[in-house]
């Protein structure tokens, strides 16, 4: 699925403040801020959403006020990423294969990818519509990106980073996110239901 856009959009960041999926955030870490801190630069120095940061520290009445000396408890998703960007890893064989640039890997883009794959594990459905988010291309500027091309591919069931990347392979629709041209940026999310099945979402972008 793909979408261009003649017209460079520029949205507001989204602040996006949920219930927190336990299947993602089993571990955390403890963050003591020192002067010059934010949120906003805590959440891009470990590579997570300012939401969930704020979330997991409700102790923090004002998130735009903090001092240094608190503590800030810090969402721990390596082993999620882990397999994420061994996905990535993966896309960019399969382009290098086919004469193509790798794609960048966008933290941002992952983000979201994981927003939806665990929007499918937990309202259990599979579709580029999420009763939640809508399309992707909704989904992606709500949480204030823009785009000038952008794709995505879902998947579900795959253990693994091989075997999903496999299935997308063997799909020409899936292979030819993959492998297009268009985009130069990638994000992989992934999320696990109450029962283990594992989801999978690729977002592809061109700033």
């Amino acid at each position: 699925m793909k979408k261009k856009l003649l017209k460079k959009f520029s949205f507001a960041v989204a602040l996006i403040i949920g219930i927190l999926s336990s299947q993602i955030f089993a571990q955390s870490e403890t963050y003591t801020v020192v002067p010059g801190d934010s949120m906003w630069k805590i959440a891009v120095k470990y590579q997570i959403g300012l939401s969930e940061l704020i979330a997991q520290n409700p102790q923090i009445k004002n998130p735009s006020l903090i001092y240094p000396g608190q503590k800030l408890t810090i969402p721990n998703i390596d082993a999620v990423k882990t397999q994420e960007n061994e996905v990535i890893r993966l896309v960019n064989i399969e382009r290098s294969k086919a004469g193509l640039q790798p794609l960048k890997a966008n933290w941002e883009l992952s983000r979201i990818a994981r927003y939806k794959s665990q929007d499918m594990a937990t309202k259990n459905y599979f579709s580029h519509t999420s009763p939640t988010y809508g399309s992707p291309f909704d989904m992606i500027k709500a949480f204030g990106l823009s785009y000038r091309a952008a794709g995505e591919n879902i998947a579900a069931g795959q253990t693994s980073p091989q075997s999903v990347m496999n299935a997308w392979m063997n799909s020409s629709g899936h292979r030819q996110n993959i492998l297009s041209p268009n985009y130069t940026e990638i994000g992989v999310g992934l999320a696990k239901n109450s029962s283990g099945k594992y989801y999978w979402t690729q977002l592809f972008r061109k700033p």
